[in-house]
């Protein structure tokens, strides 16, 4: 079945409404478009989960930074469509920007304490505009399960304390990393590496892992750290924004493995800002 795409709240609405008075739950795939087989690996948890499904393709201008990255941000509605044929989804929201942001609209929703680190720190005021729009396409959908990719860890733990806090209703499902064969973390900004740029990506996801082998031996971060950045710097990672441990419950920054952790990453290369994330068992 080709899933409507929808940009009429109100039919939506309407929609949405008649599933859940035939008791039937709403699970929704948050996404940006440019899908790839990690947000497919969403959807397809998201029909064992649910009955009806959802996936939203909205570029949200809130959480960008810069303009020219806003601009430069693929934009494959028509291929996303065909991509999710498959699945036998029930809608694709894809709403107008004026729909998500009316003229006079000035309200935002803001998360403390978890945005503060990692991506928050280097990018002011992205959290704030994926907690917004979080809310907004939750309310929009009815949803009552919503499904993220661990690939971006700290978003997914800002989304479950955004519903959790809120009293939102929407129980919010984390789903692993999917990777090529060659261990980089699918993304859609991948799309905009070069040939040779391509290449030398996956060297992100091998230091991590070099890492994360010390990490479980009882090394501590310090150790580990100065060969990694050379190793990236030799595959022409011009800058990288932080490499760090931190727990997986709080994002509090450790120096060894003495809890459960996950090791994060956000790197630059050939112009493209990279991140990813693993998990590092507890240290022998």
């Amino acid at each position: 079945m080709i899933a409507p795409i929808l940009r009429d709240l109100a039919t939506l609405r309407e929609m949405t409404g008649t599933w859940h008075r035939a008791g039937e739950t709403i699970g929704v795939v948050p996404t940006m478009g440019a899908l790839h087989d990690g947000h497919l690996s969403l959807v397809a948890e998201a029909k064992k989960r649910a009955t009806r499904v959802i996936v939203t393709i909205f570029v949200n201008p809130k959480q960008f930074n810069s303009p020219e990255d806003l601009a430069n941000y693929p934009r494959t509605e028509e291929a996303d469509a065909r991509k999710l044929d498959r699945f036998d989804i029930d809608a694709i929201w894809a709403p107008e920007s004026d729909t998500m942001y009316p003229p006079g609209f000035c309200t935002g929703v803001s998360v403390s304490g978890l945005t503060d680190v990692l991506c928050g720190a280097h990018r002011p005021g992205h959290f704030d505009g994926v907690a917004t729009v979080v809310t907004k396409l939750f309310t929009q959908t009815a949803a009552d399960l919503a499904f993220f990719g661990e690939k971006d860890f700290q978003q997914l733990q800002v989304v479950r304390r955004l519903s959790r806090d809120l009293d939102l209703g929407v129980e919010v499902v984390g789903c692993p990393t999917i990777r090529e064969i060659d261990g980089l973390a699918m993304s859609s900004r991948n799309l905009l590496l070069s040939d040779r740029a391509r290449v030398k990506a996956p060297r992100l996801n091998e230091v991590m892992e070099d890492i994360a082998r010390g990490l479980a031996a009882g090394k501590p971060m310090a150790d580990l750290t100065p060969r990694a950045l050379r190793a990236l710097e030799n595959a022409d990672f011009l800058s990288v924004d932080y490499l760090e441990l931190r727990s997986c419950d709080t994002l509090a920054l450790l120096e060894t493995a003495s809890e459960p952790a996950r090791l994060f990453a956000a790197a630059h290369l050939a112009g493209v800002r990279l991140i990813d994330n693993i998990d590092v068992p507890v240290a022998r």
